[in-house]
């Protein structure tokens, strides 16, 4: 599934965005944009109540609505055959509504995948899973944040430009050591300003142009752990964090790409597992 308004153009967006100045009865009297997105980006297909089979965890009122953290769990029963095969994140009022599409790697055995997205005004946020059979499940939280699309970047151009796509991986303790093999805990970070196109030059009092990363490959050996086709409400600097199943690979590298074109590549060595 692609991103529904993928580059969409600044004016659009821009005019979108003036909602944040909207009094709280107007925007309450908008109608539910869900029933548009499930035809636009899920294409009408049958939805079920995903409680025992998607987890999504965010806080009911964000501290930073550019830095909302999101938590997907995976809660299928383990004598279930089938797998979860992607998770697309849906923040239903934000100008772009899908934050993201993870594809999980099929020998990856991952739990849970957390990050952090903007937030543009009060909305519901949607995670919807596809799983192998092809089913469609969906779970709900609602979240209190406003201006997240729009806030300025926390680093000045220059110093953004000069580490731009630096990546670091970082292997945590085991995720379930009750496992056999444990799960491993894994944190992927990249610099990168992700501008969203919303967000004004706080000196030229222009629109910066929007420059996100659209690509993300994370695998270990040959093996994919988990793709990531994000949009313009990933927070500035990407941050993964996830559980998975070590292979026995020495390596895991990552694979990324922006939206004006320019790749990124890291790799770094992995403990074995005992």
């Amino acid at each position: 599934m692609g991103l529904w308004h993928k580059g969409t153009a600044l004016a659009a967006t821009c005019i979108l965005a003036t909602a944040l100045s909207w009094p709280a009865q107007a925007q309450d009297a908008q109608p539910d944009p869900w029933p548009s997105l499930v035809s636009d980006v899920f294409h009408d297909k049958p939805i079920k109540d995903g409680v025992g089979v998607i987890g999504l965890d965010a806080p009911v009122r964000a501290e930073d609505a550019a830095l909302v953290p999101m938590k997907l769990s995976i809660l299928l029963p383990p004598d279930d055959p089938r797998k979860v095969k992607s998770i697309t994140l849906v923040i239903d009022e934000n100008p772009a509504p899908v934050a993201a599409v993870f594809e999980i790697g099929p020998k990856a055995r991952i739990s849970t995948i957390s990050t952090r997205v903007r937030v543009n005004q009060y909305t519901n946020v949607h995670a919807v899973a596809e799983l192998s059979d092809g089913s469609l499940y969906a779970v709900m939280r609602y979240v209190k944040a406003a201006g997240g699309c729009s806030a300025p970047a926390a680093k000045n151009l220059d110093e953004a430009n000069s580490n731009l796509g630096q990546m670091k991986f970082r292997e945590l303790a085991d995720a379930d050591a009750n496992l056999a093999p444990p799960l491993k805990e894994g944190v992927f970070m990249m610099k990168h300003p992700n501008n969203s196109g919303l967000q004004m030059d706080q000196i030229t009092h222009l629109y910066v142009p929007a420059r996100y990363v659209d690509s993300l490959r994370i695998s270990q050996g040959e093996d994919l752990i988990l793709a990531v086709t994000g949009g313009i409400s990933i927070s500035e600097d990407p941050n993964f964090r996830f559980s998975f199943a070590p292979n026995g690979a020495r390596e895991v590298h990552a694979e990324a790409k922006d939206t004006s074109g320019a790749s990124f590549r890291g790799e770094w060595p992995v403990h074995p597992t005992m």
